[in-house]
């Protein structure tokens, strides 16, 4: 079933309306989606390339200049220094969510929803259905019995763990929650800890 890519990004620039233009990217850089008013297809390769190299030092989009502060492997941020706005983008193994933020436009609020629609797009977990838990204990006993690591799943673990010493990463996201006393979010994170603790048995 296809993805209706125009209901997704419709309820995300109504949710950030400091978010002006979208194009999401699949592959290497087939734009399959964009808005009306923003056209990247001369651009794209270049874009995923310096994203993808996390090296560059800026971007050029529809011959504007932008000076990438943020290259992650999941998230990019990048900003105009003649204030001529942002271009802020998520992406994971299927897709990247590029988009064009008004000069006042908030970055952290436009990457926090950009992931939560990205996320929404592909809910399916690298591994296997989050619901499906006699398939993760069946995974967790395996890795005990044999002591075997997947590589990948340690390797995530790793970027996890980056992203929580990032101060625009998890911390990042909590504290923007917490500003919007999001109910539901806070819930769900509440939850998390307790996990997390039970894990480690602290």
């Amino acid at each position: 079933m296809s993805l209706d890519y125009k209901t997704h990004i419709y309820n995300l620039m109504q949710l950030v309306p400091s978010i002006w233009a979208v194009a999401i990217v699949e592959g290497e850089n087939n734009i399959v989606y964009s808005t009306d008013n923003w056209d990247i297809s001369a651009d794209v390769e270049n874009v995923c390339s310096s994203w993808n190299s996390m090296r560059a030092p800026f971007i050029i989009v529809s011959g504007v200049k932008y000076m990438l502060l943020e290259c992650e492997i999941d998230s990019l941020v990048a900003t105009s220094i003649k204030k001529e706005g942002h271009i802020v983008g998520v992406k994971n193994e299927e897709r990247k969510i590029i988009t064009y933020v008004e000069p006042d436009g908030d970055r952290k609020a436009a990457i926090v929803e950009l992931s939560r629609v990205l996320q929404a797009m592909c809910p399916k977990t690298l591994y296997m259905d989050a619901n499906n838990k006699s398939d993760r204990a069946d995974l967790a006993m395996e890795t005990r019995e044999t002591g075997y690591v997947d590589p990948q799943m340690k390797s995530k673990i790793e970027e996890f763990l980056n992203w929580i010493k990032n101060p625009d990463g998890l911390a990042g996201y909590i504290n923007y929650y917490l500003q919007q006393n999001d109910v539901q979010t806070i819930f769900e994170l509440a939850k998390i800890y307790a996990e997390l603790r039970q894990i480690f048995g602290v």
